[in-house]
């Protein structure tokens, strides 16, 4: 028979609870965000840290800081992977109306209530506006005077995906549970 102490319970459960926390903690959206904005009637992009968290997927929800524009947070992607990184959205996704106050939430999957991460407050501007620019300002005048001459190389990268890492994976709540059982004293 096996018997659990009082105090290895607590201990294991402590252990459990601050590391559930901390996995939800380090999901964060990156776009849109208060200096990211979205286009009304588009395509737009939503972002977020997939390897520093084992979540393996989640619901994407799209809400508004004012009640009488959105009462409740609206499901726009009902399983989404972490190990994407991100998602170009559709207008038929998302098809809100331009104005501030718009939020991104990531919630589990099971419990749209239970969210792990939630954007900055961010704008949608009406369509036909402009996407938010991602030069510097000294590139900005160069590109709207139309003289200038390139003197770097840029690159960009795309996020590799965690597949077949312990986060993308889903292995990290094993290693929890494992962690709870040595605690409790099963695998001892």
């Amino acid at each position: 028979m096996v018997r659990f102490s009082l105090a290895s319970v607590l201990a294991a459960s402590a252990l459990l609870l601050s590391s559930v926390g901390h996995v939800a903690a380090d999901l964060q959206i990156t776009s849109p965000s208060s200096s990211i904005w979205w286009v009304a009637q588009s395509q737009n992009l939503i972002s977020w840290t997939c390897h520093d968290t084992t979540i393996g997927n989640f619901t994407v929800l799209v809400s508004n800081t004012d009640p009488k524009i959105a009462v409740a947070p609206q499901a726009i992607i009902s399983i989404q992977q972490n190990f994407d990184c991100s998602i170009i959205v559709t207008q038929d996704q998302a098809n809100q109306a331009a104005g501030t106050g718009w939020l991104i939430l990531l919630a589990n999957p099971f419990n749209s209530t239970d969210v792990y991460a939630t954007s900055e407050p961010f704008e949608i501007k009406p369509l036909g506006s402009l996407y938010p620019s991602q030069v510097t300002p000294s590139d900005a005048s160069v590109a709207s005077s139309g003289t200038g001459t390139s003197t770097g190389t840029s690159s960009t990268s795309k996020p590799t995906s965690g597949a077949l890492s312990v986060h993308g994976a889903g292995l990290g709540m094993g290693f929890i549970g494992g962690a709870f059982a040595a605690a409790m004293g099963v695998w001892a």
